[in-house]
Order: C-alpha cells, then sequence, then structure tokens
C-alpha cells in the first residue's frame, strides 16, 4: 500500500499550492519509513492542567478539541492523506492535532474537508481550529489567530548528484525551472527573475506542466534543471522515490519568513493555549518526535509564536 501512495502522490503533486513558507537554505530528508496504516500510534504527550485551564469553559468542559483538515480525496503526504483503509486521516497534520490536544487534556475530533470549506467550517463554528498547512498571512490574520507549529518552505528539487545548489536568485540565472502556474512559488520565481535581469543576469526560464509525472520525467531527462514545489511533498517524494534530491529552501512569504499555524477564529480564547501546549511539546521532545516521523525535521520551530508577520498583502 505504500506503493500506491508513492504513485497517487506523484499524480496530483502539481496541483497543490503550498499555503505558506524561511529563506533559501538547502536541507536533505532523511531516510524515511512511512506508516501509511489505519491503526498507528499517534504520537501524543502528557496533560499539563496550568495549560488547560486556559482554554475556555466551553470547550475544556466539551473534552473535544474539533478540528478540520483539508485533506479530503484522498489528501497529500506526508502533510494529511488517507491510510490504508481508504478513511482514516493520517499525516503530520493529525498527529499535530492529536499531540495538542493531549496536552490539553481533550480527545481530538478530525473531520476532513475540502480546502474551501475547512474555512467556511471554521467561521460557523463547525471546527474549533484548522490544522491544514495553513500559512500565515497578513490577510488571513484579519479574520483568524495563529499558533504557529512549522515553518513554511518550499523546496527546489533537482535530478539526484545534480550539484546544484541554490541560495538566492542568482543560483536559477540560466536555469530551466518547473513551476504550478498561479502559485506562491511562481511569485517567487518571477520577482527573482526581475532581481536577475536588474543585475544584468539572464532570468530563469519557468516552464509549466500539467501533471508532476511529466514534471519529474522532464527533470529527469535534463529538459529542466529544477522544480519549485511545497517542501512538505517534495521531502516525501525524495524519501520515497530516491531519484531527486532537494538543492535548497524558500520561504512561500518571501521576503518574510513563511510559518504555518493551527487556525482558530478570532478573539475566540483558543490561540494562547494552543501556543502554550506547541510550546509544552516543544519543550518535552514530543513535537520533535511528530516532525521526524514523518521526514519534515527542517521545518522544526524553536517557539510556537502568536500571530507573528506573515505573508504581505498584495
Amino acid at each position: 500500500m505504500r506503493k500506491r501512495w508513492s504513485l497517487l502522490f506523484a499524480v496530483v503533486l502539481l496541483a497543490a499550492a503550498a499555503c505558506a513558507d524561511p529563506q533559501t537554505n538547502a536541507t536533505a530528508p532523511s531516510e524515511v519509513a512511512f506508516d501509511t496504516s489505519a491503526k498507528q500510534e499517534h504520537i501524543t504527550s502528557t496533560k499539563v492542567d496550568s495549560i488547560a485551564a486556559e482554554l475556555p469553559a466551553k470547550v475544556r468542559e466539551s473534552g473535544n478539541l474539533v478540528v478540520g483538515n483539508g485533506s479530503a480525496g484522498g489528501g497529500l503526504p506526508p502533510l494529511g492523506f488517507t491510510a490504508d483503509d481508504n478513511k482514516t486521516p493520517i499525516g503530520v497534520e493529525i498527529d499535530i492535532a492529536y499531540l495538542v490536544a493531549s496536552v490539553l487534556g481533550l480527545k481530538a475530533e478530525i473531520d476532513t474537508t475540502s480546502w474551501e470549506n475547512l474555512f467556511l467550517g471554521l467561521d460557523s463554528g463547525k471546527y474549533q481550529v484548522g490544522i491544514s498547512n495553513i500559512g500565515v498571512s497578513e490577510l488571513r490574520k484579519e479574520k483568524y489567530d495563529f499558533a504557529t507549529y512549522r515553518l513554511g518552505l518550499h523546496a527546489f528539487e533537482a535530478k539526484k548528484d545534480s550539484g546544484l545548489k541554490i541560495s538566492g536568485p542568482a543560483d536559477i540565472s540560466g536555469k530551466t525551472v518547473a513551476v504550478g502556474s498561479g502559485t506562491l512559488q511562481e511569485a517567487i520565481l518571477v520577482d527573482w527573475n526581475k532581481q536577475n535581469v536588474a543585475a544584468g543576469r539572464k532570468p530563469a526560464n519557468l516552464k509549466y506542466y500539467q501533471q508532476a509525472a511529466d514534471t519529474y520525467l522532464a527533470l529527469q531527462s535534463g529538459r529542466i534543471d529544477l522544480y519549485l514545489g511545497p517542501n512538505p511533498n517534495a521531502s516525501h517524494h525524495v524519501a520515497t522515490q530516491h531519484q531527486t534530491e532537494i538543492v535548497g529552501t524558500v520561504s512561500s512569504s518571501y521576503p518574510v519568513q513563511g510559518l504555518v499555524g493551527i487556525t482558530t477564529k478570532k478573539d475566540d480564547g483558543l490561540v494562547k493555549p494552543l501556543a502554550d501546549a506547541l510550546n509544552a511539546a516543544i519543550a518535552d521532545g514530543s513535537y520533535a518526535k511528530v516532525l521526524a516521523k514523518w521526514g519534515l525535521q527542517a521545518e522544526a520551530v524553536p517557539k510556537s509564536l502568536i500571530n507573528p508577520p506573515g505573508l504581505p498583502k498584495k
């Protein structure tokens, strides 16, 4: 079944536009044996009574943390996706939900939905929180509060042993780079090309493919040099397919450091206990175990922040 998920990932990767993401820093994901079973154990921590006491009384008394996750239709590993039983949600976002709920002394109730309905559910109160690779942005902060738990990263993927290292605009000068049309990644490359032209360097040649399989075939054949996409998906592809490597990362909120956050309705009283619960999990090591389980150590944050600067308004 693990092979099935690798193939699914290859088919739908380009449809995903990452929702958030620090400045360039090449990283290589570790080899990870991903558990895609429905009966896997979620990493949890010990309830911290003082943090649980911060919860709004209605939430504390309910005993539940109702979490919306936008992975309906199968999702994308390793973020949120469907286990081998074709119904159970698993992934790093799901494990974060269980981890935070355990510190708060609550039971996590996960509901998978579409990306659009995730925010409608937050607005209506159907979901208390959204945990679904939601990037912090200045526009979203007008309606929602954020407790951050991952760096938001895009990754430059190249053919294995390419020798390439991408740390800024000059490194893509003259290169052929695949990217999804209309994505945050494309906006970054367009900005970098402007910087290259202004500096007298050749711009990168941007290429667009409808299918992820076509992108990776072009990468293997040498028709393109790089592919810029969401780091979690790239990390999973590198770890499972063994044909490519990550040669650099960049923030999707470029030039602001991107951060992914647990999302709640504005001023509903949840964001502080959520941030405190995340910081307790960071301190006791359980948070690091969750990221290591899914090969996303490069996205670890040293501290959960409440409503930090996010993607600027256009």
